[in-house]
């Protein structure tokens, strides 16, 4: 494919709204990232955001759902733009993202019945009406005549203060919040000049709009977050979301839409419309998006799930899109636009959709955990001082990462596989067929292993030998680990998960009941992956809930396809013991709560208790170490070389990272690299 470059590239194009030229079509939409610190937009929150204008972005959007109003409380720990206090703050951030050229505007919004009552302040939450919110659990107080002037009034003061920041403008958000609860007719169900009628249920947020137009004056960019459809029956329909934006547009305060689709006040509507998951189609909403735009003239922003940037860029050249949303694809690298100008668009790290950035706050990526943490670690690395001989053993995510940012650095680096293949048990979650896009994240890093020269040496299982051989100055021991079984009789009759996910099909018309004393995806992706292969599934866990350490979004696809499947789900159940009873087995629980047992029949018992550490290699290493294998874990946690132990000349240094350890997720594997390895 022929390199686009800045004049022919459709997402590098310049872009004006009123006094405001982003330099290219590339945004990152406000979203809760998680900083805040006492409702202030802090250093922390600043450096993410200036990160992103540093790799190139266009627009940098902060802050989703900045509170307007007291009554509007730090639910996921949003900032307040209802003080004054905020200014200072936005003018040293402004100026920050200004400096690398890039744009910076903020969400302001009331969350209304979004609200909780039992924080901050604990004041009622409020609402058009009092029909309660099922994520938040508010039951709001119906807004009278004071409240709604009252909160109108504190949209138009807190968009004065983004304007004497220095921000370049701001966007209200209405879908799911106070104003689109105004907009839908079934939050709304007032019989005043406020309720009723299109025009009538509009007006909060005209008057919002006005007020915000009245107190910025007309050359302040003002946009709006619009819900296209909320896509239940009863809710806010496409034909009516589209007449009251062509009524907002005649009123001439809006500059922009910000599209998006569906409801927030449900976990499948924040999985499945909201934040669209990894099992979800990518840029799913684009076909409604043109339909939208095709009867409008304001420009249109958009964000759902688009990480590719041929698709971003077949949006702008479409005119679908003004400007395209890439908010995950910046999380998982901050850099991408700048990769886009240097034709490096392959190199681009890759958003692979798992919904880690929602769970966690600070919202980090799960595969880049660099992100959020801008004051601790770099996106991009520093060559050392000196290049050292560094032996990674295990090509899953830990010693795939240990070994890219070791190549960084400008080290010679062998990298030893057991395997006929790179990734550990990055292929086995793959192997779900909704989690396949788990691959990208050993893919990629293959390609910036083949880029930096990494000698790779797969089907090769490393022994104490082969890594003296090697003469290395630093070993990096990332074996992972096994299946772990423990706590219960009965092991050698079970399966585990991996067994399970390799060999689906032996489980076909057969009873089998899984059991999770983990509480992450391994388990519940297991479960639906031998239902999918024709097994009868049950499941027992010993937590109080379905998959106990994932996101809401996550827990609630696994909880839609248990449904789907006819997956039973029995809690708070400690596995006792697993017994032959002629043909079948039968295992025993413990009841966490009142200490009953309780005993199922199955085929096959298939078990997950996370994994224990293959670091057999690694004690066989420690004797010879001039370190002795230690980890310093001071200097680790202040992002500070390791201190020099032993006589350099003669011993090596040696670590252990990822499962090697003990049973880690992705994001900690790779955490445990980055941290150790940009130093060495």
């Amino acid at each position: 494919m022929t390199h686009l470059n800045d004049t022919t590239d459709p997402l590098l194009q310049s872009f004006t709204i009123k006094n405001v030229t982003f330099r290219n079509r590339i945004m990152s939409t406000s979203h809760s990232e998680g900083f805040s610190n006492q409702g202030m937009p802090t250093e922390p929150l600043q450096r993410y955001h200036e990160e992103k204008a540093r790799g190139g972005i266009g627009l940098t959007m902060f802050g989703g759902s900045s509170n307007v109003a007291p009554d509007s409380p730090n639910v996921f720990g949003q900032l307040n733009f209802g003080t004054d206090e905020v200014i200072p703050y936005l003018q040293t951030f402004s100026q920050r993202v200004h400096q690398h050229g890039a744009a910076i505007m903020v969400q302001l919004t009331h969350l209304g019945r979004r609200g909780q009552a039992t924080i901050d302040h604990w004041l009622p939450t409020i609402a058009p009406t009092a029909v309660r919110e099922t994520v938040h659990r508010s039951i709001p107080k119906e807004m009278d005549q004071y409240d709604i002037q009252r909160v109108i009034r504190q949209y138009g003061e807190a968009a004065v203060r983004c304007q004497e920041g220095g921000l370049d403008g701001l966007e209200t958000m209405t879908g799911g919040h106070l104003t689109g609860q105004f907009l839908s007719p079934m939050t709304n169900r007032r019989t005043d000049e406020y309720g009723g009628s299109l025009e009538n249920r509009l007006r909060f947020i005209r008057e919002v709009h006005a007020e915000i137009r009245r107190r910025v004056g007309n050359d302040y960019v003002v946009g709006i977050r619009y819900v296209m459809d909320e896509k239940t029956k009863g809710w806010l329909t496409r034909d009516e979301a589209l007449r009251a934006a062509q009524i907002l547009q005649q009123d001439g305060t809006i500059d922009f839409f910000n599209l998006v689709m569906g409801r927030i006040d449900t976990q499948r509507g924040l999985a499945e419309d909201c934040m669209p998951g990894i099992e979800r189609p990518l840029a799913p909403f684009l076909e409604d998006v043109a339909q939208f735009r095709a009867e409008i003239k304001t420009p249109v922003f958009h964000a759902a799930r688009i990480i590719h940037v041929e698709t971003a860029r077949q949006a702008v050249r479409d005119g679908i899109l003004d400007m395209v949303a890439m908010t995950r694809a910046h999380i998982a690298d901050p850099h991408l636009v700048n990769k886009i100008r240097r034709g490096e668009e392959k190199r681009i790290r890759p958003c692979v959709g798992t919904q880690f950035c929602q769970m966690t706050k600070p919202a980090t990526c799960i595969h880049n955990p660099a992100t959020a943490r801008e004051g601790k670690l770099p996106h991009i690395i520093t060559p050392a001082a000196a290049p050292r001989k560094v032996v990674v053993v295990g090509g899953g995510i830990a010693g795939l990462e240990a070994a890219r940012v070791s190549a960084e650095r400008g080290h010679q680096v062998v990298l030893f596989e057991a395997d006929a293949k790179l990734g550990g048990q990055l292929n086995l979650a793959a192997l779900f067929v909704h989690r396949r896009n788990l691959r990208e994240i050993a893919q990629w890093r293959e390609g910036e292993l083949a880029r930096l020269g990494v000698d790779v040496r797969l089907q090769t299982r490393a022994e104490t030998a082969d890594i003296l051989a090697e003469k290395p100055d630093v070993v990096i021991i990332a074996t992972g680990g096994t299946p772990h079984f423990a706590d219960f009789t009965g092991v050698e009759l079970c399966h585990s998960v991996w067994d399970g996910m390799r060999d689906a099909a032996k489980f076909a018309n057969r009873e089998v009941l899984i059991y999770d004393g983990l509480g992450r995806h391994q388990a519940p992706s297991c479960a639906v992956h031998l239902a999918l292969a024709g097994a009868q599934v049950n499941f027992v866990t010993i937590d109080d809930r379905l998959a106990e350490e994932m996101g809401g979004s996550e827990r609630v696809m696994h909880r839609k396809r248990f449904q789907q499947h006819g997956i039973p789900v029995q809690i708070d159940l400690q596995l006792e013991a697993v017994e032959r009873v002629g043909e079948r087995l039968r295992a025993t629980f413990v009841h966490e709560l009142t200490d009953t047992r309780h005993s199922f029949m199955a085929d096959a018992v298939v078990v997950e208790q996370g994994t224990t550490p293959a670091d057999g290699l690694y004690h066989a290493l420690r004797e010879g170490a001039c370190n002795k294998g230690v980890t310093d874990i001071p200097a680790l946690l202040a992002t500070e070389p390791q201190p020099q132990r032993g006589a350099w000349a003669t011993g090596y240094e040696l670590h252990r990272i990822g499962s090697a350890v003990s049973s880690r997720a992705i994001h900690s594997a790779v955490y445990d690299a980055l941290r150790l390895c940009h130093l060495v």
